[in-house]
This record gives C-alpha cells, sequence and structure tokens, in this order.
C-alpha cells in the first residue's frame, strides 16, 4: 500500500520482460530519453530470460544505477506473475506500464500525463492513442485506438478495451494485485484498467506516443483471433462476477459481440458444430436484442443448411430485386 510516508518520487516505470533482448534497449532507452521536472524510477522484471535481455538489462543498470531498478528472476514465473511481483517494488504515487518489446515515442510522455492527473482528482486512468508496428505482415502502421479525443467512463471501457498498457498513467495506489481469479489468465491488462476506472474517469488524450509491437515471439500477437476473443470472454465472466454484476448488461453485450465474431470465424472454417455452439452462446448473452439479428439469421441458416445457405440468401436477394 503506498503512503505519503513512504512515496518517494512522483512516478515508478514498470517494464517486464522475458526473451526481448531484441527490443529492451530501446523500451528502456525511450524511458530514459523522457524530460520531467520530477523524479522517476524504472523497476525492471526480468523473468529468468534464455536469450541476452538480462545482458542488456544489466548493462543499462552500470550505466543508470540510480534510474534502473532491475529485479532478476531466479526462474520464470510468467508474464502475468513477473508483472504482479513487479509492481509491488514500485514506489511512485502514479504508474507507467511497458512492456519490454514497446517503447514510447514522445519524450514529454509521462510529464503530460502527470501534469493532467495532478490537475484532475476526478480521473484515474491518462492514456493516448499508439502506433502498431507490425512485424509479422508488411501493412500499413494501424493507430489505435480510434475513438475520439476525451472522457471515458467504466461502461466505456467494457465495451472494448481502448487503454493500451504502453499508453497508459494510473495512480498507483489505485493498482492494487489483481483478484486472484484472473492469475491463471493471459489478459491482465484489460481487467487491471477496469479495476482502476472504478475509482474515475479516463481520458483519451488525442496523441501518438507509444509504439506497439505486433511480432511473432509476443504471446497475445502469436495467439489466433478465436484464441483472443475465447480469452476475453472468459476474463469478461469472472470481471462480471468480481464486480458483483453491477455492469452485467454492458459485460453480455461485449461477451455477446465476441462470440458473433467466434462463430464467424467457424463459419469461414466450415465448421457448422462450432459455429451453432458460439450461436447460441450469443443469443444468451442478448444477441438477439443488440442489433445482431441479421449476421446471426445467416450463421443460424449456415447451421440448418450448410454451405447451402449462400445459394438461398442468393436466391432471396435476386426475387427481392425482381420484385422491385
Amino acid at each position: 500500500m503506498v503512503t505519503a510516508e513512504n512515496i518517494r518520487m512522483k512516478l515508478s516505470v514498470a517494464i517486464v520482460a522475458y526473451n526481448q533482448d531484441r527490443f529492451i534497449g530501446q523500451a528502456i532507452e525511450s524511458v530514459l530519453a523522457q524530460r520531467v521536472n520530477f523524479d522517476y524510477e524504472i523497476v525492471i522484471g526480468e523473468d529468468c530470460s534464455t536469450d541476452y535481455t538480462r545482458a542488456v538489462v544489466l548493462d543499462l543498470h552500470r550505466r543508470y544505477p540510480d534510474r534502473i531498478v532491475p529485479i532478476l528472476r531466479e526462474r520464470n514465473i510468467g508474464a502475468l506473475r513477473n508483472l504482479e511481483s513487479t509492481l509491488t517494488v514500485c514506489r511512485g504515487k502514479y504508474l507507467a506500464i511497458l512492456e519490454g518489446d514497446d517503447y514510447w515515442t514522445s519524450v514529454d510522455k509521462i510529464q503530460k500525463q502527470v501534469d493532467f492527473l495532478e490537475a484532475h482528482p476526478d480521473c484515474a486512468i491518462s492514456c493516448h492513442r499508439v502506433r502498431f508496428l507490425d512485424e509479422t505482415r508488411a501493412v500499413e502502421a494501424e493507430i489505435f485506438p480510434s475513438l475520439p479525443a476525451g472522457r471515458y467512463t467504466i461502461k466505456d471501457l467494457l465495451k472494448g478495451n481502448f487503454v493500451m498498457t504502453c499508453s497508459a498513467v494510473l495512480r498507483l495506489d489505485q493498482c492494487g494485485p489483481l483478484p486472484t481469479c484472473f492469475s491463471t489468465m493471459r489478459v491482465g491488462d484489460w481487467p487491471r484498467s477496469v479495476l482502476a476506472a472504478r475509482r474515475g474517469n479516463i481520458e483519451l488524450m488525442d496523441e501518438i506516443m507509444a509504439v506497439y509491437r505486433v511480432h511473432s515471439g509476443s504471446m497475445w500477437s502469436s495467439m489466433s483471433h478465436l484464441e483472443r476473443y475465447e480469452e476475453c470472454s472468459q476474463m469478461l465472466k469472472a470481471l462480471d462476477k468480481y464486480l458483483c454484476f453491477e455492469y452485467t448488461d454492458t459485460i453480455r453485450q461485449t461477451i455477446g459481440d465476441f462470440y458473433l465474431e467466434m462463430a464467424s470465424i467457424m463459419r469461414r472454417h466450415g465448421k457448422r458444430l462450432e459455429t451453432a455452439r458460439h450461436v447460441i452462446s450469443c443469443l444468451r448473452n442478448g444477441g438477439w436484442r443488440a442489433g445482431r439479428q441479421r449476421p446471426l439469421v445467416g450463421l443460424a441458416a449456415y447451421v440448418l443448411i450448410g454451405s447451402w445457405y449462400r445459394v438461398f440468401f442468393r436466391a432471396k436477394s435476386v426475387k427481392s430485386a425482381e420484385l422491385l
């Protein structure tokens, strides 16, 4: 628990790293480059990497011993436990989290965000847009999120996660350990932001100040879309229970959207039973009431008559056009 007595600096930057020797130097140096009028620390949880990540961390620690606090694991404990343990060492009033393969692009990032939170005590989170750097395919860099800048609430966040980890600055005393029900899940950033947003609003700044790297070695990037939807659905169900079902309507709508996407993926793969299972789950989560009737009818037709549903709907469309 952070108190006035043990706060020694304004902000802690928690960096978690595992087998990221190609990227970790850029991540740390992007933090060291920050221009600020306050003191801050960089707490690095190095999770017993098998490459040269630890060597890079130690080299930078030797060069900046007053700024960098290395936490060197004796054995690999996994990304979520590594982060949770790293956060217990942080001493700042505010917290920024940076994964070892991402980096910041604005040298004024944390100064702007801390200044905003200092001036707006009603806000629990300050975040901004990020640029996606996709190393797995040659595509134009995506900017996320595309939402308008401004003030958002916990309900907005429950409709979809727009707070990228590398973009957020939070109040450390509102970032307690994640409940044990999330300990085995692979989605930790979204519930952490939701739990912080119970204490205040979220400010989305209209600036791009970080890069989120997509590469084959990343746990999340290496997952299929289906796996991501399944992970997020299970996380939201646990979150709904933990929040005593206070936001059930919003959460069920989001879960319904995920099941609709999973059903569409299964249809594209020609898997009728799996498509049917996800359609039913979507309906159980209020899918029919949420304006999803048209895609659900198409998916249901596929479940009932297989690929012939395309012929049926094409013929129906032609018949309707002839009557016009």
